[in-house]
């Protein structure tokens, strides 16, 4: 289960934003709670793209969101790259997807719908060779309407989408309850295994769009009790701390009810007597900065944007804990696999590494780092590349008239990211350069690192 930019500090267990989430809460005392998990490229397209294949971006050929600009750039999930899904197709598994998918490119004429003008396009149809084994398919591209949103079905073509009145997550929820349940066969076939994802859009703009029943559960909290991160100018008129003021309650409120929504699915789970035999991941693909450093939402280095929440549970197998496993999203796909007895399955060229020993025992080798990426459309070689550690957040930024900028964070010392300190720690930013960010792009045979 996966919403749409849910920062890790939109939980309410650990003791951040002022969030009311007691189902996540209850399921992170019963599962392992990695505090550390990041979205290493911070933006839709390029998070799922990782999440499915195990490649970083240049391999997986998502560099950038799928949309008009990502069309005109070749941006999209291949038919022929092997995700897991695929994998567990061909190992027997049934498989659903219910929500956003995000990982084909618009094409004309585009389709009508409100993500959608005649220049520009989000939203799309992905056609049954395209969906890489999920046979059970209830999705849609983009669309950003919460409370009226629309899918395409399994046998649906381009032009006959399903349309809801009903707040998202409560009716993928229902529909992922529906799965679960499967009642006389109707959505996956009973003799087989089977795996499911919940991709839900909120808490994703529009904020506003969120059942009442989750704003009053914040009462008359004041802006001071609801934005509590000083890298917010609450005091100040900036656009930034304009918006925190408008829409963080409407945020908090989204999260609640995505908590609400993942506690009705736990509890299918339960009722239907499959907990033990269920391994359950409630992560993000990226955060939200809401007003945080004058960020609006995503795709930058902050702590409000790269870290996701990532709790993985498997009950009576998997001894609950919180670790501090750097885990990058390439790292979900091998990990998944190896937990679910199919390691020799991962392709030879997945980047992403098993972390599935990890997990279970808490012992094993430890990653020191995990790579950031951003990738201007059209410039695969310029943009930011960057690590960030237990300790530091390093961004280096080429531009194309061949600048160069350091940013350089101590989350230690300075956790909300106010300083700079790039300029004051050059031993520092060259230690990082030399030791953790060119090894990864070596790796991933990024076309930013020149040597």
């Amino acid at each position: 289960v996966f919403p749409d930019q849910m920062r890790a500090q939109a939980l309410g267990f650990m003791g951040e934003d002022p969030a009311i989430t007691p189902n996540l809460d209850r399921f992170a005392h019963e599962g392992v709670a990695l505090t550390q998990a990041v979205s290493n490229y911070p933006v839709c397209s390029p998070y799922r793209g990782m999440m499915l294949t195990g490649l970083y971006p240049h391999s997986n050929g998502v560099l950038a969101n799928c949309n008009t600009n990502g069309a005109e750039n070749g941006y999209e999930l291949a038919a022929d790259t092997e995700c897991w899904s695929d994998i567990l197709s061909e190992n027997g598994y049934s498989l659903g997807y219910i929500g956003k998918w995000h990982l084909d490119s618009p094409r004309k004429p585009y389709v009508d719908t409100s993500n959608n003008s005649e220049e520009f396009a989000w939203n799309e149809w992905t056609p049954p060779d395209r969906r890489h084994g999920f046979d059970f398919w209830y999705a849609y591209g983009t669309y950003d309407n919460h409370d009226h949103p629309e899918y395409w079905t399994t046998h649906a073509t381009r032009d006959e989408r399903t349309r809801v009145d009903q707040w998202s997550p409560e009716h993928e929820a229902d529909m992922a309850i529906r799965y679960i349940t499967n009642e006389g066969g109707a959505y996956r076939d009973p003799e087989k295994p089977w795996a499911l994802v919940v991709s839900m859009n909120p808490p994703h703009m529009p904020y506003q769009r969120v059942p009442d029943r989750y704003l009053d559960m914040y009462g008359d909290a004041t802006d001071e009790e609801l934005i509590n991160r000083p890298n917010v100018d609450l005091e100040g008129d900036t656009p930034g701390a304009r918006l925190a003021r408008r829409h963080m309650k409407n945020y908090l409120a989204q999260c609640t009810g995505v908590d609400d929504q993942f506690g009705r699915i736990l509890a299918t789970l339960s009722d239907s007597g499959l907990e033990e035999d269920t391994i359950v991941v409630f992560t993000s693909d990226h955060g939200n900065c809401l007003g945080s450093h004058e960020e609006v939402s995503k795709n930058n280095p902050y702590e409000e944007s790269m870290r996701v929440p990532f709790v993985i549970r498997w009950t009576g197998t998997m001894e609950p804990r919180r670790d501090d496993l750097l885990l990058s999203t390439p790292d979900i796909h091998p990990s998944l696999l190896a937990l679910m007895g199919l390691e020799e399955e991962v392709g030879e060229d997945v980047e992403g590494r098993s972390r599935a020993q990890l997990l279970l025992t808490g012992e094993g080798e430890r990653p020191t780092s995990q790579p950031y990426i951003w990738i201007p459309y059209g410039h695969p070689a310029l943009g930011r590349r960057g690590v960030r550690t237990h300790r530091y957040t390093l961004s280096v930024e080429k531009a194309e008239d061949g600048t160069v900028t350091h940013t350089l964070f101590d989350n230690v010392e300075d956790p909300y990211q106010l300083e700079n300190v790039a300029a004051r720690q050059p031993q520092i930013v060259r230690a990082l350069v030399e030791e953790e960010l060119k090894p990864w792009l070596r790796r991933t045979g990024d076309p930013w690192l020149v040597e």
